[in-house]
C-alpha cells in the first residue's frame, strides 16, 4: 500500500546500498574471474596432453562438486568467523589453486584434481561471503536492484575471463594462465582492506 511507504503517502526515495555491497561485489567478481579463467582452459590443456575424456570428466565433475557441496557449511562459517575472514580465505585458497594448476606436470591427473577442487572451494568461499556482504549492506527496498546489478557484473566478468583465458593460453601457456589466475585472486585482500569499514561482520 503506497500510504504505508512514506509519511506523505508516496513511496519515498530508495536508499543507496552501503559500501559493503560493492566490496561483496568485488569479492564475487574476482573469484568468478579466477575460477572461470582456469576452469575453461583445463579441459583444453588436458586433451592437448593426451588425457582421455573420462579423466577430463572426472576433473571437471570434482571441480563442480567443490563449487557447491561446501555450501552446506560455508554459510555457518561466514556467520561464525565473519564475512571478511572467509573472503580472505577465498583468495588464499585460489592462489594455491592457480599455482598448483600451473606447476603440476601435464600428465599428473591427481594434481590437476587438487588444483580444480581448490579452485571450486575458493569460488564457493568468495560467493557466499560476498553475497552475505551484499545482504548486510542493503535493505529490502534496494536489495533486488543491487543484487541484479551485482549479478550482471559477475556474468560479464565470467564472460570476459572465459574469452581472455583462451587468448592468454594461445599467446603464452596454461602455466602462465594459472599463475595469472592465482595472483588475480590476491586483489581481494586490498579490496577488502579498502572497504572494511563498510562491511558488517
Amino acid at each position: 500500500i503506497a500510504g504505508d511507504d512514506g509519511p506523505g503517502g508516496g513511496t519515498g526515495p530508495v536508499p543507496k546500498p552501503a559500501g559493503g555491497a560493492w566490496v561483496g561485489a568485488a569479492t564475487m567478481i574476482l573469484t568468478q574471474m579466477t575460477m572461470v579463467a582456469i576452469m575453461t582452459m583445463t579441459p583444453v590443456h588436458m586433451r592437448a596432453h593426451d588425457h582421455g575424456m573420462g579423466a577430463v570428466g572426472l576433473v571437471i565433475g570434482l571441480h563442480v562438486a567443490s563449487m557447491w557441496l561446501p555450501s552446506l557449511v560455508t554459510g555457518r562459517l561466514v556467520d561464525s568467523a565473519g564475512r571478511v575472514p572467509v573472503a580472505v580465505a577465498a583468495g588464499v585458497t585460489l592462489l594455491p589453486a592457480g599455482l598448483t594448476a600451473a606447476l603440476a606436470p601435464a600428465d599428473s591427473l591427481v594434481l590437476l584434481i587438487v588444483a580444480l577442487m581448490l579452485l571450486g572451494l575458493g569460488w564457493n568461499l568468495g560467493l557466499v561471503s560476498g553475497t552475505a556482504m551484499v545482504v548486510d549492506a542493503t535493505v529490502p527496498a534496494n536489495r533486488p536492484q543491487t543484487q541484479g546489478t551485482v549479478d550482471v557484473g559477475i556474468a560479464l566478468s565470467g564472460a570476459v575471463a572465459g574469452l581472455a583465458s583462451g587468448a592468454v593460453m594461445t599467446a603464452t601457456s596454461y602455466q602462465i594462465l594459472g599463475v595469472i589466475g592465482g595472483v588475480l585472486s590476491l586483489l581481494l585482500i586490498p579490496a577488502l582492506r579498502w572497504g572494511r569499514q563498510g562491511v558488517r561482520r
